[in-house]
């Protein structure tokens, strides 16, 4: 381990996250390792991949906590790769708000656990709240059940607001979108109750959107940056993920020379300097610095969708030199320990 990872973990006084197996991490490239170069690509992309506003934030939270409505006889399914920033997303906002979930775990390579499903990513939440429903994509997922919580409406109607929209990328494949995914559908009453002040929303909403388009793009390049790191990250891949013998060898050893080059092109791709770190901590003390010195989190003092969105995201290198290196070398540690602690006694 580097210098500065012996630094962190010594200054640290080892918090929460140190006293855990290193997992979280990465498992979705894994299934590029072992079925050649298209998902590879495929992999890395699903890996990544104000003061003013305190005081409202705050009463905000306050008067929002009291308006949620008891989960009840909602069940809920999640298939995912553990090791996914968006599955980790997911699970960050389930266990902040006290939801029971059962977890399907997916193979990477075969994904027959998701053979139901013409949508091939993870994850899915399958929700049950009297009718089964299929819920795909991470934010549409925390933005539909967040509404239920709030809303009177079905989960049902509810969802019907998140319609998906075929769209092509840059390099001209169709993919599918989702409109309106980092919105609470709520009516006007609910709206000035959960908002009372429009830029919380708009601050909310603005950095969700900066965690699905910019800083989980930061992941791949930076725990795949060295042979080394390449190799440590899909040793944590194999041994947290769903493989087979075969497959977990084949992932860990031809998988970390592929992804080690593949994350090269993706430093090019989303135009990030030679050190990929230096990428990772700008965008994180940028984060921090959005925050300021007045708020605990960005939701005031309780985590917002948007805490729960970088945390998820972060998370996934724990255990890896990447993450070490930003603890060390930006300002997130405060923040990040208070998001554990927050997660830890709603999940108590």
């Amino acid at each position: 381990m580097a210098a500065a990872g012996r630094a962190w973990r010594l200054a640290a006084l080892l918090p929460p996250w140190r006293l855990r197996a290193p997992c979280r991490s990465l498992c979705g490239a894994a299934r590029g390792a072992a079925g050649g170069g298209r998902l590879l690509l495929g992999a890395a992309f699903a890996l990544g991949g104000g003061a003013g506003l305190c005081l409202a934030a705050r009463q905000r939270l306050r008067e929002h906590s009291a308006a949620e409505q008891p989960a009840g006889n909602l069940q809920l399914t999640l298939y995912q790769y553990k090791t996914c920033p968006f599955c980790s997303k997911v699970r960050a906002f389930l266990d902040y708000h006290g939801l029971p979930y059962e977890i399907v775990e997916v193979n990477p390579i075969m994904r027959k656990e998701i053979k139901f499903s013409s949508y091939r990513k993870v994850p899915i939440l399958l929700a049950d709240a009297g009718s089964p429903l299929q819920l795909n994509d991470s934010s549409v997922i925390i933005s539909a059940i967040k509404t239920y919580l709030i809303s009177k409406n079905s989960l049902e109607e509810i969802v019907s607001f998140y319609p998906p929209m075929k769209t092509v990328t840059e390099q001209g494949k169709e993919v599918l979108e989702y409109g309106n995914k980092y919105w609470l559908m709520l009516d006007e009453k609910e709206t000035k109750r959960v908002y009372p002040v429009k830029e919380v929303r708009v601050e909310e909403m603005q950095w969700r959107k900066w965690a699905d388009d910019w800083l989980v793009h930061l992941i791949s390049p930076n725990v795949y940056r060295t042979p080394k790191e390449a190799l440590a990250s899909f040793d944590y891949i194999v041994r947290e993920g769903k493989f087979g013998t075969v497959e977990g060898f084949f992932a860990k050893y031809v998988g970390a020379i592929a992804m080690f080059f593949i994350s090269k092109r993706l430093k090019k791709r989303h135009h990030l300097r030679d050190d990929v770190r230096e990428d990772l901590y700008e965008a994180v003390d940028k984060w921090v610095k959005a925050i300021g010195k007045n708020r605990l989190f960005m939701g005031g003092s309780q985590p917002n969708l948007a805490d729960l969105a970088v945390y998820g995201v972060l998370r996934v290198m724990e255990g890896l030199e990447a993450f070490d290196d930003m603890m060390v070398h930006t300002k997130i540690q405060p923040w990040y320990q208070r998001m554990e602690e927050a997660i830890q006694r709603a999940a108590a």
